[in-house]
């Protein structure tokens, strides 16, 4: 069974101050609204092959691993991960590829012992982000760190705190940031030929069939102590950590903050308020809730607001996988990771798209698209007409986390600015946390700028 990526530092109280520890926050409280970008800067220029260490070989770190192996103009030095099994694996998968790692169990040993490392890329737990990424970016290193940046909220401020103070570029793994295909849907569709027209409405979801929690493989077993070192009870919690609040954000924060990022992003501002549901339904022994519904209030320029729906479930995979539209008076556009789930709708009474159909903005895809019961079957005259369905010609031809690491590598050879630094990405996540906190309150809450 394929192993799961661990820590190298045991979770603690955020006010330690020892390596081993979460880096402490101080009391300054600077908008995040009105601080320089660090997406406006870059590192300095170089064309030497960057020294790059992996931390965290779980199933993300695999993914990742799978893309840097496909980038050029890096040199992969060192693998860390406490959990033997999983740095084995992990050791054996690169040197089946050419290149023979240097394995370590801790965080601290690599950092001493792994001279002239440019960069290092966090893979780890939640709960270990913080402390991994501000050790990093303090021993002067750039960092590539998954999200969601944290399991808390101070978490997440620490390590803008430390981007801030070290200079070292911190860039947030929500990777369609980088994605050609979601970045030609905001620019060209909805900012220049705005094809929906005034948008009324956002949905996005992201639902998975009922599973049963991992298990691991015979004779792999982290020892007690090993285990307590870092915090956790048993086997069982180390290998599903996801679904435990110590560790982890529940699936509003796997799942959801890729697409609430979306919302935040494609809208251009953070929404002003926010409702949410969802308790443990199903799954009797986690302590994340397994369902839930988010609904965001997006104030618009022209007036008005845009309610966007957020749902994820992970008791059925019913509704059509994985996905974000953005519904106006003229169409909507439907995009996601997946292509075959990307689609543009335009309503019948829409202006003409033929100028953006000429631009290769987009192309008819199919047959319109019946709005209600085929026509023999109406029960209702106030139907409204089909939809024409129209195609987005784009074609990736990377896998979907490349584009984003790759922006990092050029961001520190001073080629780029990065798609999502540290401070971008808290304002995105932060209404992540408030959504978690509208569950947990059964409240309509008020979201404003976050501080650090």
């Amino acid at each position: 069974m394929p192993p799961t990526h661990l820590p190298s530092h045991k979770p603690q109280s955020t006010s330690g101050l020892t390596r081993r520890s979460f880096l402490g926050l101080s009391a300054g409280a600077l908008s995040l609204a009105s601080s320089p970008r660090l997406f406006a800067q870059t590192a300095g220029a170089t064309d030497k092959p960057l020294r790059v260490a992996l931390v965290g070989y779980g199933a993300q770190g695999r993914v990742l691993a799978e893309s840097l192996l496909k980038i050029g103009d890096i040199k992969l030095v060192a693998l860390c991960d406490m959990w033997e099994y999983a740095r084995t694996y992990g050791l054996r998968y690169f040197k089946s590829a050419g290149l023979d790692l240097n394995g370590y169990a801790d965080l601290d040993e690599m950092l001493a012992k792994e001279k002239g490392l440019d960069a290092v890329i966090i893979a780890t737990p939640d709960v270990f982000h913080a402390p991994h990424t501000n050790t990093c970016l303090k021993a002067g290193l750039h960092v590539y760190c998954e999200k969601m940046m944290s399991n808390t909220e101070e978490g997440a401020r620490s390590m803008v705190k430390t981007m801030k103070e070290t200079g070292r570029l911190l860039q947030i793994g929500h990777q369609r940031r980088s994605n050609p295909r979601y970045m030609f849907v905001r620019d060209r569709l909805l900012n220049e030929a705005k094809l929906p027209g005034r948008i009324t409405a956002a949905q996005a979801q992201w639902n998975r069939a009922a599973t049963k929690d991992l298990g691991w493989p015979k004779k792999s077993d982290i020892s007690a102590e090993t285990l307590a070192h870092y915090g956790y009870p048993d086997m069982a919690t180390f290998r599903n950590w996801r679904w435990f609040k110590k560790f982890g954000g529940g699936p509003l924060s796997d799942l959801g903050a890729h697409q609430i990022d979306i919302f935040s992003w494609f809208f251009g501002r953070l929404p002003s308020t926010v409702m949410a549901s969802g308790g443990t339904d199903y799954y009797s022994n986690h302590e994340w809730f397994d369902n839930a519904m988010v609904i965001y209030e997006f104030p618009q320029p022209e007036g008005g607001v845009a309610r966007a729906f957020y749902q994820v479930q992970t008791t059925t995979s019913s509704g059509g996988g994985y996905w974000e539209q953005f519904m106006g008076v003229d169409g909507t556009v439907r995009i996601s990771e997946n292509p075959s789930q990307t689609k543009i709708y335009r309503e019948a009474a829409a202006p003409s798209w033929e100028e953006w159909a000429r631009k290769n903005y987009l192309r008819m895809d199919a047959a319109p698209v019946a709005a209600g019961p085929a026509a023999d079957a109406k029960v209702d005259a106030r139907e409204t007409a089909p939809l024409t369905t129209y195609a987005l010609p784009i074609t990736l031809n990377k896998a979907i986390h490349q584009y984003h690491l790759e922006n990092f590598f050029q961001a520190i050879r001073g080629k780029a600015k990065l798609n999502c630094p540290a401070d971008e990405a808290l304002r995105s996540e932060y209404p992540i946390f408030k959504a978690i906190e509208a569950i947990e309150k059964r409240q309509l809450l008020t979201i404003t700028e976050p501080v650090v």
